[in-house]
């Protein structure tokens, strides 16, 4: 199974300009704790790092510093780890446990930002296998009782 089959297609993202109230407030609205922050390059959205709750909380609010003021671009999380859309899930879960990150921006073959996959994806997406997969002994019992009518 490819990344992109099962990433969040919407991943909400701000330009590294936007304050960190913008983006907060961005948060706040869609119900995330992460943004993608992105640069525009001839209309297109290159990822260039994550800002999380958490480095606001620790970054902007244990400092006392001005969230009107900071930009996102300043406290974001640089090192930005990215699964590419066709990237095979367990790659990516492989990838993800080595570098101990909990959400990846998805990226296309020109390094655009098609959307962000998450832990929680992640292991929606096992568990659903692991569902169909308990099935199968019951589904082989059906069959046998049927022909052993």
């Amino acid at each position: 199974m490819r990344i992109g089959g099962i990433a969040t297609l919407e991943a909400v993202h701000c330009k590294r300009e936007a304050s960190v109230l913008e983006a907060a407030l961005l948060m706040r609205k869609h119900h995330v704790g992460d943004l993608i922050v992105v640069d525009e390059v001839a209309g297109a959205l290159s990822p260039v790092g994550i800002l999380t709750d958490r480095d606001i909380v620790v970054s902007l609010v244990a400092e006392g510093l001005d969230a009107t003021i900071i930009e996102a671009g300043d406290i974001m999380s640089p090192e930005l780890l990215a699964a590419s859309e066709d990237a095979d899930v367990h790659e990516t879960i492989e990838r993800m446990r080595f570098k101990g990150v909990r959400r990846m921006p998805v990226i296309n073959a020109s390094g655009n930002l098609v959307g962000i996959v998450s832990v929680d994806d992640l292991m929606e997406f096992l568990a659903e296998e692991m569902t169909e997969l308990s099935r199968i002994s019951l589904r082989q019992q059906s069959i046998e009782k049927q022909v052993r009518k």
